[in-house]
């Protein structure tokens, strides 16, 4: 089993530009410790609202893992690297797991 409840673990969503970021972003947040793993998900389509017109661009999602006391320090180091003025930094819980992986995840991150 995990060393931690499984209620702290998360997964984090980001949205960025390309791939170039993603890359650079999700490597930052693995060797920092703040990530176990970033998946990298090319050619999604967002249509938002932004500063009051309808927007329709081609996005990355990055879908991280990670423990839920460190998103404070994810999501700094996310808006000091992001291109962004308002990043996607979302997380939602991880609400079953199998235990190898969880502990892997644990071992992984600070």
């Amino acid at each position: 089993m995990s060393e931690q409840p499984l209620s702290e673990y998360i997964v984090v969503y980001i949205t960025v530009s390309g791939e170039e970021e993603a890359a650079g972003l999700a490597r930052a947040l693995v060797e920092s410790k703040l990530a176990a793993c970033a998946n990298i998900i090319s050619s999604v389509r967002s249509i938002y609202s932004w500063q009051g017109n309808v927007e329709d661009d081609k996005e990355l999602l990055m879908i991280i893992k990670t423990q839920r006391h460190l998103f404070d320090r994810l999501a700094a180091k996310v808006r000091e690297i992001h291109s962004y003025d308002v990043p996607e930094i979302i997380a939602l819980p991880i609400i079953a797991g199998s235990p190898d992986y969880l502990k892997w995840l644990h071992e992984s991150t600070d």
